[in-house]
């Protein structure tokens, strides 16, 4: 009894083993298989050449084409000032806008009134003298000296008329100086002065900007420079203008106004490498239906609208790689490494200027582990609609 219990287990073991064996000796056999690779999904663009503007991006501020301090040129107390001589008013060509008292210089201009008539009943008494010595001169009966004091004194009679006569149109003007008149169609920045105060001559009792047109320097790098047709550094526009469009957010609604650059000033900045183009646009300060006025100082966006390029490929920036490479994927759906020209990166396109061909189809999505000649499988929206950008004769890429 004892025998039979330890030999048991043992010929449980035996008899599982052996079942075991059994099973595995007559089961199916594993095939080994490579893993089938599954190409990748991507989405393409087809490569459309066409006509494009490319502008050019920045920021600047408005300032007025021409700025002055308003200084009186004589002294004196203040009699009058003009209602729009305050700061923010607008005045026009011609209007007084301070007077000062004119007493003292209507006194002077009597003096120097009275001073040439003074002048010329000398001059004339003069002359009757020179003319009388002479005269008695060819009779012997006169000596030379005589003649020459007569002479002397008529040549001094002339230049005190001349010198009367010279304080006589300062008179005037000074007169004339009293009223302070404005020099051009403008707007008052700031004022310092009021009826009763006393001012000197030539210190400023205001400031003053001119309103037919409004300016706002634009920093352009200089590598931006090849794609806009402006002047060297310094020059003047030529007679085809460079349009640029200025647009803020102005009262909570966004609004634009439309100017032309009109020269690049003489410098380089060594340390951005900026370039400053001037943009001006006229009569700012016209109101029109919804449209506010393009204030001093306020701060604006700018388009500068640039040259025109010829067959550019114009693709969405995810397009490129690297710094000079493209995806195309060709007739059997075989992923393609291309080199091309890159004309120009913006923030969210890429144009080419060579490089890739018309009717190509360029990869747009992010393939990782990457080689030439990976096959792939188009997305099923790319596969059916074949997707084009839009056709366009001409585009402004910003």
């Amino acid at each position: 009894m004892s025998i039979r219990r330890v030999l048991l287990p043992f010929l449980v073991v035996i008899v599982g083993v052996g079942a075991a064996a059994v099973l595995i000796a007559t089961g199916p056999r594993v095939e080994m298989r490579a893993p089938e690779q599954v190409a990748p999904v991507v989405r393409t663009v087809t490569a459309e050449p066409r006509t494009v503007r490319l502008s050019v991006n920045t920021h600047g501020t408005v300032v007025p084409r021409t700025e002055s301090d308003l200084v009186p040129e004589v002294s004196g107390r203040v009699v009058e000032v003009s209602p729009a001589l305050a700061s923010g008013g607008f005045f026009v060509e011609g209007d007084v806008l301070l007077r000062i008292d004119p007493l003292d210089y209507e006194v002077a201009l009597e003096q120097a009134r009275a001073g040439l008539a003074r002048a010329e009943s000398e001059l004339l008494n003069a002359r009757k003298d020179l003319k009388r010595q002479s005269n008695l001169k060819q009779r012997n009966a006169t000596s030379e000296a005589q003649r020459d004091d007569s002479a002397n004194r008529a040549r001094v009679g002339e230049a005190t008329v001349r010198e009367a006569n010279a304080r006589l149109s300062r008179a005037r003007r000074d007169l004339a100086r009293t009223a302070i008149v404005a020099p051009y169609d403008g707007r008052v920045r700031s004022e310092q002065v009021d009826v009763g105060q006393f001012v000197n001559r030539g210190a400023p009792v205001a400031k003053i900007f001119a309103v037919d047109f409004a300016e706002v320097r634009l920093p352009i790098h200089d590598e931006e420079l090849a794609f806009l047709d402006l002047p060297m550094l310094g020059e003047v526009v030529g007679s085809v203008p460079v349009p640029v469009t200025l647009r803020a957010r102005f009262a909570g609604e966004d609004h634009e106004w439309q100017g032309l650059v009109v020269r690049t000033e003489g410098e380089l900045d060594p340390r951005t490498r900026m370039v400053n183009a001037v943009a001006r646009v006229a009569d700012p300060y016209a109101v029109g239906e919804g449209k506010p006025p393009l204030s001093v100082g306020l701060f604006v966006d700018a388009e500068i609208h640039g040259t025109h390029f010829k067959d550019v490929i114009e693709l969405p920036r995810q397009a490129l790689r690297g710094e000079g490479r493209v995806f195309v994927v060709d007739a059997t759906n075989q992923l393609r490494f291309r080199d091309v020209d890159v004309l120009r990166v913006s923030r969210d396109r890429v144009f080419l200027s060579a490089g890739v061909s018309a009717g190509e189809r360029v990869c747009v999505s992010p393939v990782q582990a990457t080689e030439d000649g990976m096959l792939v499988r188009l997305a099923p929206t790319e596969a059916e609609t074949r997707t084009v950008l839009t056709p366009l004769e001409e585009t402004t890429a910003s």
